[in-house]
């Protein structure tokens, strides 16, 4: 505006300079002044001048000049100073001052007293024009001030009209904030949000519609001063389509009169209802459109900026508050899971068969089931003042924190800890324990232990190898007998026999021909039925594991395989090599017996190794060959289910020695036999 004030002044400047003099000579005040002037020069010069003289003296009048011409002097220049500023006024007393000075030399008697008269006129001529100037100013600047006053009178009006504005706006979003603030239920805080927003903006009509992000439509929940018929008919908008679907896709408000196009208004309902204006804003939260607000009346009207910005910021209160409401039914919803959650764990907990106890990361009892309680004789009050450790053996101890480090590096542990329990009477309880961490926001607070007790368990299967292990030993003595009757009784005989049938072959020219040679065929297989004879005693106890012991034995196994079937073996020794407890050498040897008669029955293979690592403290017998493998089952127990009976034999011979069986075996790839006992 300054710029553009200056640039026309500039315009101007040139005109104006061009037509001063004529607009000075226009002005009435220019003329009054002159005509004052000649007035008082007049009087000035009226003894000096032939007529002037002879009226005064025809007149009789008593011209007091000097008096007259002081004040009519002075006014002229007082009066251009007022008028036209410094410069009119001291124009003024220099023409005035240029008038008075030719008396000096008009009238030489008078000429200093003149003098004197014209330098006191001019001197009193600038001052009084410096003095009016003076106050011109004084009063410029007055009147500029007084302008700028009134003009901050009007801004802080403007200002005060603005601030009541905003505190209206703020009242009205208070006042929907407070509403919506009531409930939580997002229907209740809809309803009571629409009754605001109509007293706020002052129309009849509204409409509240929500985003479902699924279906991507509009669904109406919430209207004021419409009909059924309408309400019906606009109740679902797909995003994108009509001013509200247009709204929710852009998430800028829109100000629509009654020649907006949109399919239901269109429609001979949406005519009868007659929306002529209407003001529709989204519902935001975080930046998110939840839904579109419509404020509409029956009349014409325009909408001004702040309604339309007091809009917004309702339609993000309601937002707000809608959001709010999601989330507090989400939380409500996950605090009665949690809850339902929570009584099922708590029934299962206490329900449960299983022992089951919780302690801190100190050791100290939390909580405990009945079965906890029963196993360990102590009631859960009791047990609160107890430590988890007070069960346990330093080494289980020790067990357990391995296991629960481990799992909180994030390492599998399916293994189950088997220790001693004692209980309140002093009695103990063979145990099996699975800790596990109770972690919360990534740290562990606490352990949980379940706890079977596998006692009467343990003492059956305690039993039962008590009783494998007899029937082994009498399977072994029966052997060793059957082996001794074959070897001292039949062998015995049939070698007789066969010694009878030779003589009698023998005897010369009193036997047949056909006779002699069926004599001869009958030695013979009595010479083979002799050494079936021996092979199967020497299968059920060979003399040379007891004479010779485990190694000669296990040789012998593989030279028979090797004669009989044709298939390749090689023998392998580590360590120093040393006899064997009587029970040792006889159960490595029957487990090597086994492998090697399922590699002859079935593995097709065609070459075994057999390898014996003698440790300090251990032996340990592999038993590898090139066949055809097998798919072992998943667990040990299916063995017996997949008809794998001779390995079950094995276990258990390797189990009732303390030591361990380790099979090993795919299709096409092989088996490996893995033995190792103490010795």
């Amino acid at each position: 505006m300054i710029r553009t004030l200056t640039r026309t002044r500039q315009m101007l400047a040139t005109p104006a300079r061009e037509t001063r003099s004529w607009r000075v000579l226009r002005e009435p005040h220019f003329w009054i002044i002159v005509t004052i002037i000649t007035c008082g020069t007049i009087f000035y010069y009226a003894d000096t001048l032939p007529v002037l003289s002879s009226v005064e003296t025809v007149l009789r009048i008593d011209f007091t000049r000097r008096s007259v011409h002081r004040i009519l002097s002075i006014l002229p220049v007082a009066y251009a100073a007022y008028i036209f500023g410094l410069r009119g006024g001291l124009l003024t007393t220099a023409v005035i001052t240029a008038l008075l000075l030719p008396r000096v030399f008009v009238a030489p008697a008078a000429s200093e007293e003149a003098g004197i008269e014209v330098a006191a006129f001019a001197v009193m001529g600038v001052f009084v024009t410096w003095l009016i100037d003076v106050q011109n100013r004084e009063k410029a600047e007055h009147r500029g001030t007084i302008a700028s006053l009134e003009w901050t009178q009007r801004e802080l009006r403007s200002h005060i009209q603005t601030v009541e504005n905003e505190e209206r706006r703020l009242q009205t979003i208070n006042a929907v904030l407070n509403v919506v603030a009531e409930s939580l239920q997002p229907r209740q805080i809809l309803h009571h949000a629409m009754d605001k927003v109509q007293e706020a903006m002052g129309v009849e009509k509204s409409m509240l519609y929500l985003l479902d992000g699924d279906s991507d439509e509009l669904t109406l929940e919430a209207y004021h001063g419409l009909s059924i018929e309408f309400v019906d008919m606009a109740k679902r908008v797909r995003v994108g389509e009509g001013l509200n679907g247009r709204v929710a896709q852009t998430g800028e408000p829109l100000v629509a009169d009654g020649q907006a196009t949109s399919p239901w208004l269109a429609s001979e309902v949406g005519k009868r209802e007659n929306l002529q204006a209407q003001l529709i804003v989204p519902l935001k939260s975080k930046g998110k459109v939840l839904g579109t607000l419509c404020a509409a009346t029956s009349e014409p009207r325009e909408f001004a900026p702040e309604e339309i910005e007091l809009a917004s910021a309702i339609g993000n209160a309601i937002g707000v508050a809608i959001e709010n409401a999601k989330l507090y039914e989400k939380e409500r919803e996950a605090s009665e899971q949690l809850r339902q959650s929570e009584e099922n764990y708590r029934g299962l907990f206490e329900n449960a068969t299983g022992a089951i106890e919780v302690h801190d990361l100190n050791g100290r009892i939390t909580n405990a089931n009945h079965a906890f309680e029963k196993l360990t004789g102590y009631n859960i009050e009791e047990l609160k003042k107890l430590d988890a450790t007070k069960f346990l053996e330093p080494k289980d101890v020790k067990a357990v924190e391995d296991m629960l480090r481990a799992q909180y590096r994030g390492e599998p542990v399916d293994a189950l800890i088997e220790f001693p329990l004692r209980r309140r009477d002093g009695s103990q309880a063979i145990v099996e324990l699975m800790p596990s961490l109770i972690i919360r926001n990534g740290r562990p607070i606490g352990v949980q232990s379940i706890a079977r007790d596998v006692t009467e368990q343990r003492r059956m299967q305690e039993n039962l190898r008590y009783y494998v292990s007899q029937v082994l030993k009498a399977q072994e003595s029966e052997r060793l007998r059957i082996a001794r009757e074959l070897h001292d009784d039949t062998a015995q005989a049939l070698t007789g026999v066969s010694r009878r049938l030779d003589l009698l072959s023998s005897s010369g020219s009193d036997v047949p021909p056909d006779l002699a040679q069926r004599l001869d065929e009958l030695r013979e297989q009595t010479d083979a039925i002799l050494d079936g004879v021996r092979r199967f005693s020497q299968d059920l106890r060979p003399p040379v594991l007891d004479d010779l012991g485990l190694l000669p034995a296990l040789k012998w196994l593989l030279i028979a395989l090797e004669e009989q079937d044709g298939i390749a073996t090689n023998t392998r020794l580590l360590g120093e090599p040393r006899r064997l407890p009587r029970e040792s050498e006889l159960a490595l040897f029957r487990i090597a017996q086994e492998a090697l008669n399922n590699v002859r029955k079935h593995s097709r293979a065609s070459a075994v190794e057999l390898t014996l690592d003698f440790r300090s403290d251990s032996i340990a017998m592999t038993v590898a060959d090139n066949g055809n493998g097998f798919e072992l089952p998943s667990a040990s127990g299916d063995l017996a289910v997949s008809g794998k009976l001779g390995l079950i034999g094995m276990q258990e011979r390797a189990r009732l020695l303390g030591g361990t069986i380790e099979i090993e075996s795919k299709p096409g790839e092989g088996t490996r036999v893995v033995v190792t006992e103490p010795g």
